[in-house]
């Protein structure tokens, strides 16, 4: 009779260690361990016999305790698993399934060093057992010694194919990372973690937590080699601007273009800020502050195409339609990629009623951006005004749905160039599609 060891497994929770920058691991309940090990442990013809088969005796009672750790660890009970798992390998040694299982259960009850011991036991006697030395390399890097667990725990999150086991072998690299001081390689683990799972709100977390602290370092690093360069004003401005405090964020970036008055993008982050203490205080002396910053960046560089999106929003924004429609079709021109500027130009479309046009610019900037809440409100209005009802039933189903999703849709940017974000466009408007 066949005896099979398959442990249910542990699970893991995240705990924060007070802003260390490292994060660690506590177990809960056991999902996790049948993705590491799966291990079997069976007694039969033409497998690996746990005692010779004519010991029944003892073959029952190896095949006993096998089921009584299999059950014990499957309910939670540690140490009677632990009993179990621990008198089956005293009976036959040479079995390694059975030091990787006692292995699991050492881990979840806490006791790492007993469970390295084990399952660099359960690999001499089987180096084949691949999962068991990911397992090895998890437990070393719980236990503290990240650079003796980093080979395995590279391997396993390059080369497991099973999603829990890569997800846990990817935070567990970024914590090794971390101690090592090896910030380039956590940052570009990081990006494979949100790539592999990019809705996982920990691995968001964890992967947000290394982003930080690699911008961190670097913004350290460019203060003490370069304290007074016009580097150093301009990531303090930009720093000021995200935290807004405008008037310090204008101060600095006026400070950068007395260095370097002719420095591109700097005239169209001032325009921003103005635009955004615009939205706070709503005196219309900062949005036409707005306009002559964008007018000044244009003057530096007119191929600034966020530049000039800004200078037709704000046209739109007070109502000078012909204007608006001018500058968002000379921005498209230069950049027919410009998601946002087709969607603002379908605007003014809608607003002159031309909604065959307007159609026209939303498909595209549909193909564009397909998770555009706006561009597709604005099509439903479009479409209705044209008289095609099936199709504005469909875009107004579809805008119901990403608004239902995520609120959020409604500050996502346009396509970005290296001089920073745009205004998002608006639903803005009281017709109903």
């Amino acid at each position: 009779m066949a005896v099979s060891i398959l442990p249910t497994g542990f699970a893991e929770t995240s705990q924060g260690d007070g802003g260390s920058g490292h994060f660690s691991y506590r177990l809960a309940a056991m999902p996790l361990l049948h993705y590491l090990l799966s291990l079997s442990i069976v007694a039969a013809t033409g497998a690996a016999p746990l005692r010779a088969q004519s010991d029944s005796a003892a073959q029952s009672r190896e095949e006993l305790l096998a089921r009584q750790g299999k059950q014990s660890l499957a309910s939670g009970r540690l140490d009677q698993a632990e009993t179990a798992f621990a008198e089956l390998a005293k009976l036959d040694p040479n079995v390694a399934e059975v030091y990787a299982n006692l292995g699991a259960v050492y881990f979840q009850e806490g006791k790492l060093d007993a469970a390295i011991d084990v399952l660099r036991h359960a690999l001499r006697l089987k180096p084949s057992l691949t999962r068991v030395t990911t397992f090895l390399a998890i437990c070393l890097a719980e236990s503290g010694r990240p650079a003796e667990a980093l080979p395995g725990l590279e391997a396993g999150f390059r080369s497991s194919a099973e999603p829990q086991l890569k997800r846990r072998c990817g935070l567990e690299l970024l914590r090794a990372y971390t101690a090592l001081h090896r910030d380039a390689d956590a940052v570009e683990t990081s990006l494979a973690l949100n790539k592999a799972y990019p809705d996982d709100p920990e691995i968001i977390y964890q992967t947000g937590r290394i982003y930080g602290n690699f911008t961190y370092l670097t913004m350290e690093k460019l203060r003490d080699k370069a304290p007074n360069s016009v580097w150093m004003l301009q990531a303090k401005a930009e720093a000021q601007e995200s935290e807004k405090q405008y008037d310090l964020a204008l101060a600095s970036f006026e400070g950068v273009l007395r260095i370097e008055p002719q420095r591109p993008g700097v005239h169209y982050r001032m325009g921003r800020v103005y635009l955004a203490r615009f939205e706070q205080l709503h005196d219309s002396k900062d949005r036409d502050q707005a306009a002559d910053q964008f007018r000044a960046e244009l003057a530096i560089d007119p191929g600034n195409g966020n530049a000039a999106y800004e200078l037709a929003q704000i046209q739109y924004d007070l109502g000078n339609l012909e204007q608006a429609r001018q500058q968002f079709e000379s921005v498209i021109e230069r950049r027919p990629d410009f998601e946002q500027a087709r969607v603002g130009l379908a605007g003014v479309l809608v607003e002159t009623q031309k909604p065959g046009e307007a159609a026209i610019q939303l498909k595209r900037a549909i193909e564009l951006d397909p998770d555009d809440e706006v561009a597709w409100y604005r099509l439903a209005r479009a479409l209705r005004l044209n008289g095609d009802q099936q199709g504005q039933k469909n875009a107004i189903a579809e805008f119901q749905r990403l608004h239902a999703l995520d609120s959020s849709h409604l500050a996502r940017a346009g396509i970005l160039s290296e001089a920073g974000d745009v205004t998002p466009q608006q639903l803005g408007e009281t017709t109903e599609p």
